[in-house]
């Protein structure tokens, strides 16, 4: 049977997740380490974005729908809730992270500072998006507070594409410390970051 590929750039949190799902489904997959609007991605992602994914005939983009295809084609542990008010709330938080922590955590904090032209960070940039990452860490550590998990009892979904983008904040300086002051999402970190699933597929660590 055809294996699934994954295409996109291991430090990409959104890569990482679909990774991590497969690692936690049982299912096999390769990494193809290509760059956003390479060929291999333009072929299947209408604007050019990672991750994608290729499974024999099946073509998908998209990090949420990758994951539901793993999660609905292939048999295994569920990576989703399959009773209908926890599925509603795994899909709610899926939304919620891609729609408003990502932006707020990545995309307006991280890689400014990853992928800093000539390599000097906007601090005015940063500094500026600093209140954002707070009021989502807040959010956030009242969502584990209860069961250690964003929906439940189990790891799913929005776990998944959760935890790289935690990962990646407590690697800075401002990030972190908001972390750092958040002792469920501090502990909601160091319990998963140790999650087979995480080990083995955990990209090396950006610079910065």
């Amino acid at each position: 049977m055809a294996i699934v590929q994954i295409f996109g750039m291991p430090l990409s949190n959104y890569v990482w997740s679909t990774r991590i799902g497969c690692v936690e489904k049982g299912v096999d997959h390769e990494l193809v380490n290509v760059r956003p609007h390479s060929p291999e991605i333009n072929a299947i992602h209408p604007l050019g974005k990672m991750p994608a994914m290729k499974h024999g005939d099946i073509q998908l983009c998209e990090s949420k729908a990758i994951l539901s295809y793993i999660d609905a084609a292939f048999e295994g542990p569920a990576l989703a809730p399959r009773d209908p008010v926890n599925a509603a709330k795994a899909e709610q938080w899926a939304s919620l992270i891609n729609t408003a922590t990502d932006p707020a955590i990545m995309r307006a904090y991280v890689v400014p500072i990853v992928f800093a032209p000539g390599g000097q960070p906007d601090r005015a940039k940063i500094d500026a998006a600093v209140p954002a990452v707070e009021k989502q860490m807040d959010i956030l550590d009242k969502a584990v507070a209860e069961t250690g998990f964003l929906v439940g009892n189990s790891f799913s979904i929005p776990d998944m594409l959760l935890l790289p983008i935690l990962a990646a904040a407590s690697r800075f300086p401002e990030s972190g410390a908001a972390l750092a002051k958040r002792p469920n999402l501090q502990k909601y970190l160091q319990t998963h970051m140790a999650r087979e699933s995480v080990q083995k597929t955990a990209p090396p660590p950006p610079k910065g």
